[in-house]
């Protein structure tokens, strides 16, 4: 599996946060496209991207610069943006709930409602790009888990729209209180964590350092100068799973190689910490699947299907499936039972192998189309176009999306990856 772990030795915020992914190796136009695709008025945004030196470190500096005044937007106003933005589901989802998480802490600061709450600085245009960016970054480099150090906080006072304020922000301190996210002492004063950062880690993030092998670190800068490197590191790579099986020593000492050794390979990735959570649904709305479908993604699951069964009586029925990590099958649970008319769920564990796969954009008549190729050994074995890509490009020129789709997956076949690319592998 492609994980990232997300290093805040100087805390974190939405710039930040997307500095790390171009870093990585996400490409700036690929930002420029996410902003395009929120349909924004045009000339009121501008995004752009330098390298800069933080103390002795090269560092990544994302710009995200709007030139509308003062936005006081409610939850559903930006609700509204994201929804209407041409971006994949997985990415509004995402973004979705991040910004639902930050109007329900403020809400809870404030003594409201998370509707009633007015966005101030989160809801101005450079929020919503900073946040959806980073969902969307994450999605394009194909991180399927997201896990984060402690988190530093300073202190000192910030000047906000509703006044002089303490520092950690208290919509900071509550996004992180409800997450239960580690913090350690700052290296010094300031607003180290925002909360924009703090509501990007809550959502997104577990907060555990994970075995993993390391591909590549991207370092995002801070706007600030410190009395020491403003700078957090993103580190992407696989996660390493059964490590005891794979240190079996024979009675020489010697290290031997393990049953699940001999059967895999470096062309898939074993995982074994997965469950199957499972119901059969006779009596709900088939509408109501789609939304729990949206919230069972959002929470981090990594596939849902739907399957229609027979019941008892002859009744039709539906058995909603959801494959997720062991470590949030209580969470996926917990909304099954909340969001849909069953009254109680089976899990069961599960094993897969999973091929390598890269993400990379061709170029065509069209315009440019992010793939997603399928490796083994090494060997490219075919690349599917991403259809929101495609739908959007056929949109745009008016042709059958088919048209667009067959000029991705023939341009994909021309420029197979070069294996010295700095693409990003997902095991």
């Amino acid at each position: 599996m492609n994980i990232a772990y997300l290093d805040t030795p100087s805390g974190i915020s939405g710039d930040i946060f997307l500095g790390c992914l171009l870093d990585a190796g996400w490409p700036l136009a690929r930002l420029h496209a996410v902003a395009e695709a929120l349909r924004l008025p045009e000339g009121s945004w501008l995004v752009d991207a330098q390298t800069v030196m933080r103390g002795p470190l090269r560092a990544t500096l994302a710009a995200v610069e709007v030139t509308e005044g003062d936005a006081h937007r409610h939850l559903s106003d930006v609700t509204g943006i994201i929804r209407a933005g041409d971006l994949p589901p997985i990415v509004q989802q995402r973004a979705i709930a991040v910004f639902t998480r930050l109007a329900e802490a403020e809400a809870k600061v404030h003594n409201t409602t998370p509707e009633q709450i007015h966005f101030h600085e989160v809801g101005a245009l450079d929020a919503i790009v900073d946040i959806v960016g980073v969902c969307a970054g994450l999605h394009e480099l194909g991180v399927e888990q997201l896990h984060a150090s402690p988190l530093p906080l300073g202190h000192g006072w910030a000047q906000t729209m509703h006044g002089r304020i303490p520092l950690p922000a208290p919509a900071t301190l509550e996004l992180l209180a409800q997450a239960g996210a580690p913090t350690v002492a700052a290296p010094g004063p300031g607003e180290l964590v925002t909360p924009t950062g703090a509501a990007l880690l809550a959502e997104l993030a577990d907060f555990s350092q994970p075995r993993m092998t390391l591909r590549r670190i991207g370092y995002g800068a801070g706007r600030k100068e410190f009395a020491w490197p403003n700078v957090a590191r993103l580190w992407i790579g696989e996660e390493i799973f059964n490590a005891k099986a794979f240190n079996v020593k024979g009675a020489d000492g010697a290290k031997k190689e393990s049953p699940h050794e001999s059967a895999q390979s470096a062309s898939s990735a074993f995982q074994s910490s997965l469950v199957v959570i499972e119901t059969n649904i006779d009596d709900m709305n088939p509408e109501l699947y789609e939304p729990v479908r949206e919230r069972l993604f959002a929470a981090g699951a990594l596939d849902v299907w739907t399957t229609a069964i027979g019941m008892k009586k002859g009744r039709p029925a539906t058995l909603l499936s959801v494959l997720a990590s062991a470590e949030i099958e209580a969470e996926v649970a917990r909304l099954i039972l909340r969001e849909t008319t069953t009254l109680g769920v089976r899990v069961y564990p599960v094993q897969r192998h999973i091929a390598q796969r890269e993400f990379r954009t061709v170029e065509t008549i069209y315009g440019p189309v992010q793939v997603k190729a399928k490796l083994l050994d090494g060997e490219e074995l075919g690349a599917k176009p991403e259809f929101e890509d495609c739908l959007r490009l056929a949109d745009a020129a008016g042709v059958p999306v088919g048209m667009v789709y067959a000029a991705a997956l023939a341009a994909a076949h021309h420029n197979p990856i070069e294996r010295d690319r700095t693409a990003i592998e997902i095991h």
